[in-house]
């Protein structure tokens, strides 16, 4: 099952006692502030969880998946996630 923004604004809202509005307008605080500071190429970096961060990817030979024609990629950014060792261990039951 895929955890979404409102199951997040939910769980804090009973487990901090905020209305179910005061978390979500602070789900979406956090991610807007996630979404500017990734924007502006910086990392983003929450303990005990991991890393995001925005690296740049060349311009690459690629195909058409439903032609077969051969195409240059243009270069992009992407945004990479790196998790911590605590998060790691806990994922694969070794607290």
């Amino acid at each position: 099952m895929t955890l979404t923004k409102a199951q997040i604004a939910e769980a804090i809202s009973k487990e901090a006692g905020y209305s179910r509005m005061q978390s979500l307008e602070l789900v979406d605080a956090l991610f807007e502030t996630i979404k500017q500071t990734l924007e502006q190429g910086e990392d983003v970096l929450i303990s005990n969880f991991g890393k995001f961060s925005v690296r740049e990817k060349r311009e690459r030979r690629g195909r058409n998946p439903h032609t077969g024609e051969s195409l240059m990629l243009e270069p992009r950014k992407v945004v990479t996630f790196k998790w911590s060792g605590k998060l790691r261990d806990k994922i694969n039951k070794k607290a």
